[in-house]
């Protein structure tokens, strides 16, 4: 640790000395610029938080708005010192801190427990008492860990008129345990992480303990105990009571913190509030904004910062809330969540085509815990390869063995469609085991059967009574994708994923159906 620390305290020097090179960072000059330095601020219970503190100069005494910005998972407090920069030339008093437990800041790991969330008000108050910040315009700003922190200090610290929420999650226990199916690859990830850049609290060593030794049953209760105080969707109305104005921006692929719990937890505030999701996976839209290059998510957090902290009449309010960019790049915006897209339902049949009217009164059955060629792709890989290189995680439909996996064909599009929104499919199932997985891909296919993945999701039945057959309702992940003319829509569902902790039994089946009365479906959302 005592290398580590060294390595932190060199790695602050190296970025303070860039920073502050060249006339911007001289305060006697009259040109807007900043200064910078590095600061030990006492946090909850009078933990040390190592922050650096961008002050701007050249423009005035102050009072400057505040923009408060915590790390994220791992990462130390120069995550977005270039971003920061540019707040502080356009004048905005700015402190990036190193999240408890992490790199220079002292306490254990908490998960965004109560000290961690408290710290973002501890660091407001040393910030009214050690620089010209304005405590009564203050924006609490991060990507991933230090987003859903933010989201939590905005309803707790009503001296926070802005969140600026990027790469986050509202419900912790959702997006970590998707329809009660462990991300593996995420979570052993974040575990790792944490161990190499900090120091696991209780919480996280009680956690990680039951993790690694196969206890996952009682990590996920666990988790799930953890899960209410950590969430901001559980917190939602002492947020609408404080009506900060939240903006929020996430990846179709994120792997850690899928886009749905975004939305659902968008939909229910009630203040000024804003939604952006583009293609990529954890964070990868807006990394780049955080190193200060150009990025099309900071440019429109910025002007909602400027707008709800300063006034400027920007036309920030004026956007249309919601904003989607297609795979092809291409940006829509509607006014709420329920614009994106209107459901077009396809019915199942029994020969594995997607239909416009209804068919029932069939069933076919597959072998469970045996992988097919479909899957969801690499944690953190897949989804930034879509988002930064347009290369989509694929599929040849043909290669799919139907004997592990239930395959659906939709007709071909006589125009070019964008699905916009979140797929939602029904259908019965009856599993011939207690646990049984199911992973439903749907894919943008061409005439050769090579297809790109649009949107997936995992579901688990646990403790499920062997040969009874389940209706299931399963909400994929949201997407904006253009389907061009000629391509077709194909459902697939098998049973293994490499991305989850599945629980499918090697020799159980799952056999799908139709009842009358009760027709298996997908809904597609379609742009008008």
């Amino acid at each position: 640790m005592r290398r580590l620390t060294v390595a932190i305290t060199g790695a602050l020097a190296v970025a303070l000395t860039l920073i502050t090179i060249g006339p911007s960072a001289d305060a006697s000059q009259t040109a807007p610029g900043f200064s910078a330095v590095y600061q030990r601020i006492p946090g909850a219970g009078g933990t040390e938080i190592g922050a650096v503190v961008l002050t701007p100069t050249g423009q005035g005494d102050g009072p400057f708005p505040l923009v408060v910005m915590p790390s994220s998972w791992g990462v130390p407090n120069v995550e977005y010192v270039g971003q920061g920069t540019k707040l502080a030339t356009a004048g905005f008093q700015v402190i990036s801190y190193s999240s408890r437990g992490f790199w220079d800041s002292g306490g254990g790991i908490d998960i965004a427990g109560p000290p961690t969330v408290a710290d973002v008000s501890k660091v407001i108050d040393w910030a009214g008492q050690h620089t010209p910040a304005d405590t009564s315009r203050v924006a609490a700003v991060g990507i991933s860990y230090g987003a859903g922190t933010s989201l939590l200090a905005a309803a707790k610290d009503s001296r926070i008129k802005a969140v600026g929420a990027l790469s986050g999650w509202a419900d912790l226990i959702r997006s970590l345990d998707p329809n009660h199916t462990v991300a593996l690859q995420s979570v052993a990830g974040l575990l790792a992480l944490g161990n190499i850049t900090g120091r696991p609290g209780p919480e996280m060593a009680s956690l990680q303990t039951k993790f690694v030794t196969g206890d996952f049953d009682g990590a996920i209760a666990e988790a799930s105990q953890l899960s209410p105080a950590r969430s901001a969707a559980t917190m939602v109305d002492q947020i609408n009571a404080k009506k900060p104005a939240v903006f929020l921006a996430n990846a179709f692929e994120d792997s850690i913190f899928p886009p749905s719990q975004y939305t659902d937890f968008f939909t229910s505030l009630t203040g000024p509030k804003r939604l952006l999701l583009a293609h990529g996976d954890h964070a990868t839209p807006e990394v780049t904004g955080a190193l200060g290059l150009p990025n099309e998510t900071w440019d429109e957090l910025v002007d909602w910062l400027r707008h709800y902290l300063t006034g400027a009449d920007n036309g920030a309010d004026a956007e249309p809330p919601v904003q989607l960019k297609s795979q092809r790049g291409t940006w829509r915006g509607y006014a709420n969540w329920a614009a994106v897209g209107q459901p077009r339902t396809s019915y199942m049949t029994k020969a594995g085509a997607l239909q416009g009217g209804a068919s029932t009164g069939w069933s076919r059955s597959i072998g469970a815990g045996i992988p097919t060629v479909a899957d969801s792709g690499v944690a953190l890989v897949s989804g930034a390869l879509q988002g930064l290189l347009s290369i989509p995680t694929g599929v040849v439909t043909p290669l799919v063995d139907r004997s592990f996996a239930g395959v659906w064909s939709g007709p071909a599009f006589s125009s070019a469609t964008v699905v916009n929104g979140m797929p939602k499919l029904h259908v019965t199932v009856k599993p011939s085991a207690a646990s049984t997985s199911l992973f439903a891909y749907l894919y943008d296919v061409d005439a050769l059967g090579v297809g790109s993945l649009m949107s997936h999701k995992p579901y688990t039945l646990r403790g499920a009574t062997p040969g009874k057959a389940v209706p299931l309702d399963v909400g994929l992940e949201a997407t904006s994708w253009e389907v061009p003319a000629g391509h077709h829509l194909v459902l697939v569902v098998d049973t293994v994923d490499p991305r989850y902790l599945g629980r499918s039994v090697i020799g159980s089946t799952v056999t799908f159906s139709s009842p009358a009365g009760d027709p298996s479906w997908i809904s597609v959302p379609v742009a008008a």
